[in-house]
């Protein structure tokens, strides 16, 4: 799908690049349930949303694309976050990593507050600018927490969390440079790469994240048998 993306954003073919990006999600939703029968609810939320800002490039055009389609992926990294949230143990956090992340915390929330007020000055439709600085400021508390949790945890799942969390944020730093600086067509082919090994990343952690829910439950039904109990 990357390949056939490539050539049609290489020779200008809209058709391809309408079609192919919107099947890339029920692609790996379909090899990930060969292997695993269940979701949770936040990951398929996440799912939808995502699935819907990319088709939204099939029926909408014009200015109109950027405001449903970035609606749709703030809402999916919404469901990021409350997947993210229940793992970010506040309490267990290492001091000196606490002041680590918060420090890193707070220069990107002053960077993106220093870009939102030059996109302020220079861009007339305030809604767009809005929707820019929420988008952003939710992918920095994403990458905040997943970042925090995998300091916290070093673990494969937080890992592939957070690389998923990188690849989404700097996908959107590509889209937005195609959009307010310079478009060029190996910027527009890096930013549908990352935003394909992002999602490569966030299956790869709900394969793993199910596998140890399962074992987790195997062994409270071997703990609690009705053998053992009567034993």
């Amino acid at each position: 799908m990357i390949t056939v993306y490539f050539f049609g954003v290489f020779y200008q073919k809209e058709l391809l690049l309408q079609f192919t990006i919107p099947l890339l999600i029920p692609a790996f939703l379909i090899i990930f349930l060969l292997k695993n029968k269940s979701l949770s609810i936040p990951f398929i939320s996440f799912l939808f949303f995502s699935f819907l800002g990319d088709i939204s490039s099939v029926f909408i055009k014009g200015d109109m694309f950027f405001y449903v389609s970035n609606t749709f992926y703030f809402l999916s990294f919404i469901y990021l976050f409350l997947i993210a949230l229940p793992k970010f143990k506040l309490f267990e956090v290492d001091k000196l990593i606490g002041i680590y992340l918060v420090t890193v915390f707070l220069i990107n929330t002053y960077l993106l507050y220093a870009l939102y007020g030059f996109l302020k000055s220079v861009i007339a439709d305030g809604l767009e600018v809005n929707l820019f600085a929420v988008k952003s400021f939710m992918l920095i508390i994403l990458t905040f927490l997943s970042f925090g949790i995998y300091l916290n945890t070093q673990t494969k799942r937080s890992i592939l969390f957070l690389a998923s969390c990188v690849c989404f944020g700097f996908s959107t730093i590509l889209d937005y440079i195609n959009v307010y600086y310079l478009y060029e067509w190996n910027f527009i082919m890096l930013h549908k790469i990352l935003y394909v090994v992002g999602l490569y990343f966030l299956f790869s952690y709900a394969l793993i994240e199910n596998h140890v829910k399962k074992h987790k439950t195997s062994e409270i039904k071997e703990s609690y048998s009705s053998e053992n109990i009567l034993a």
